[in-house]
């Protein structure tokens, strides 16, 4: 394990300290609604889940509820609720993190399924900022979010379904405690994903960094829980949006960080500023790689009960406890 020295040590010390009383002044809300999250789509499967290369989790309260990306292949998200016996039919918010495919394939055909039962189901969908910009290949190719070649035709597909899109340009509280970051400045790391895409402007075609990145933030009595579906802006730069909102430690990273390609020094800035900032819980999936939150884990020394590598039907309590699937 990396030991801080004693200035940065005392330093990261204090910040902790004033970090924890703010959250525990500013999450009232979330001691009142406390959230249960279960993860239903990323790589990895216990026995009769699907897994795929996608991400998505669902925030369950007793008061609100959320769904967090929506998987890849249309039925992945639906197969596995239905393993589960996770209920979608009461909830009305789906937070898309960004436009590719692998985090918005399942919303049409979830929103059919569950709004049979209710009309409102998973009805209010929020999107940061160009969402709905048109990605093209470098041979003018179409690439849009779900399964469709166009922006405009997957919009309008959804709109037809009763969905309305949210549209968010900054930090955002969406229910009780739960904060999405809107497009997320690059101040550190400047992109983190893949290239290939372009965006039409007036200056011709521009190299697509996916501005529309956002992810979720969950403000517990410990402090941040951050949830992303790729982490495209970067880790460390997201968590400074979310502790621009509320200075208390980012507690828990949960999700698709894209650090499974990351170089030695990526992979130590991040958990450099990770242990600065109070992880102490990790359950990383879809795009982190294992090898690169176990590295992330060792350095900081977090012990293996608080650390998990996602897989269908991995919960983390309400009081912050990580429930393994059978898989892991």
């Amino acid at each position: 394990m990396k030991y801080l020295t004693k200035p940065r040590f005392f330093s990261s010390l204090l910040t902790r300290c004033a970090g924890t009383l703010m959250a525990l002044i500013f999450s009232s809300a979330a001691l009142a609604n406390p959230y249960k999250i279960t993860v239903l789509a990323t790589n990895i499967s216990d026995y009769g889940g699907l897994g795929e290369w996608s991400f998505s989790a669902f925030f369950e309260g007793e008061k609100d509820s959320v769904l967090f990306d929506t998987g890849f292949k249309s039925d992945t998200v639906l197969h596995n609720v239905q393993h589960l016996g996770v209920d979608l039919s009461n909830t009305e918010k789906v937070v898309l993190s960004h436009f590719h495919s692998d985090h918005t394939g399942g919303l049409l055909v979830l929103r059919d399924y569950f709004g049979k039962i209710n009309p409102k189901a998973l009805s209010e969908v929020y999107i940061a900022r160009g969402f709905f910009d048109q990605r093209l290949t470098r041979e003018g190719e179409q690439v849009g979010p779900g399964l469709f070649a166009s922006a405009t035709v997957f919009k309008t597909e959804a709109e037809k379904r009763g969905i309305r899109f949210i549209e968010v340009d900054g930090p955002t509280e969406i229910a009780p405690a739960l904060w999405l970051t809107g497009p997320v400045p690059r101040l550190v790391e400047s992109y983190n994903g893949p290239k290939g895409l372009f965006i039409e402007t007036d200056e011709g075609l521009l190299p697509d960094t996916i501005k529309d990145d956002q992810s979720l933030g969950y403000l517990t009595e410990k402090g941040w829980l951050m949830t992303s579906g790729c982490g495209h802006s970067g880790l460390i730069n997201t968590g400074k949006v979310l502790q621009k909102v509320t200075d208390a430690p980012v507690y828990s990273i949960v999700g698709g960080f894209h650090l499974w390609r990351a170089s030695s020094n990526v992979i130590n800035q991040t958990a450099n500023w990770l242990q600065d900032s109070g992880l102490e819980l990790m359950m990383g999936g879809h795009c982190t790689g294992i090898a690169a939150a176990e590295s992330i884990a060792s350095q900081l020394g977090i012990p293996r009960s608080n650390v998990s590598h996602a897989a269908i039907g991995s919960v983390i309590t309400k009081d912050l406890k990580i429930i393994r699937s059978s898989v892991e």
